[in-house]
């Protein structure tokens, strides 16, 4: 398969080898309209968008991809595997079940649990640890810490079902799990089978350990932008480690 698949109606070329990816179409376009420069959209298939513009003059693309390790599985792939991109660093939200753990602070996925056999659906014996690429994750705590923001690193869980009515999350949490999102470990496995690279960067929206206790708008909208610039500093970042 060539581009444009059937997913992306990007035509060859048009898309950064790095890609900032968000669940909420929405956001996608924000990213685009307020941070970089000559923004082109260059794929709106399901109304889930896609731009490539400029940071800090260097080549980045946005891409949305709706909720879910499914609908994630979808554009991932494309994107590695036909339009020659190399790194994803993903933005997205996150219920804490870890109490170190508050609305407005910043969390990056070292490794991703997950409630449903991933390995097992994608024909892996045994059992699959996702686990972010190394470089990339260090080069977005270096990001993430040069603006100050309150940070942790450490172990999500990926789950399928968003109202959940049992006690599983603080069962992770005594495994070592922080907090749980949907989409971490479908984009650490399948960036690991494309032998790209991945990393994730959480902005915590709930405190699920008090009832679900959930951020301010104020606050969440702030957080997301310093998670955003961390995001977008990450994909710039020239720094090897």
């Amino acid at each position: 398969m060539y581009p444009p698949t059937p997913h992306n109606h990007a035509a060859a070329g048009e898309i950064a080898e790095t890609v900032i990816l968000c669940g909420d179409p929405c956001r996608a376009r924000y990213i685009a309209e307020n941070y970089l420069t000559d923004a082109v959209c260059y794929t709106q298939v399901r109304w889930i968008p896609g731009y490539t513009g400029y940071y800090q003059g260097k080549p980045v693309s946005v891409q949305a991809h709706g909720m879910g390790i499914p609908s994630l599985a979808i554009y991932i792939t494309e994107l590695f595997r036909f339009y020659g991109v190399k790194r994803i660093i993903r933005v997205g939200s996150a219920g804490a079940i870890d109490p170190s753990l508050h609305n407005g602070d910043v969390l990056v996925a070292i490794s991703a649990c997950a409630s449903a056999p991933l390995g097992e659906i994608y024909g892996i014996p045994g059992t699959y640890a996702p686990t972010a690429s190394y470089s990339l994750l260090a080069q977005a705590v270096f990001a993430i810490k040069d603006r100050d923001l309150p940070l942790k690193v450490g172990m999500v869980l990926s789950d399928d079902i968003f109202y959940r009515q049992d006690n599983l999350p603080a069962i992770w949490n005594r495994a070592g799990v922080l907090a749980v999102e949907m989409e971490t470990a479908g984009l650490y496995l399948l960036a690991a089978m494309e032998n790209k690279q991945a990393v994730s960067i959480l902005t915590i929206t709930a405190e699920l350990y008090d009832g679900g206790k959930e951020t301010d708008d104020y606050t969440l909208q702030s957080t997301y932008d310093a998670a955003i610039q961390s995001a977008l500093d990450t994909a710039i970042l020239d720094v090897a480690f």
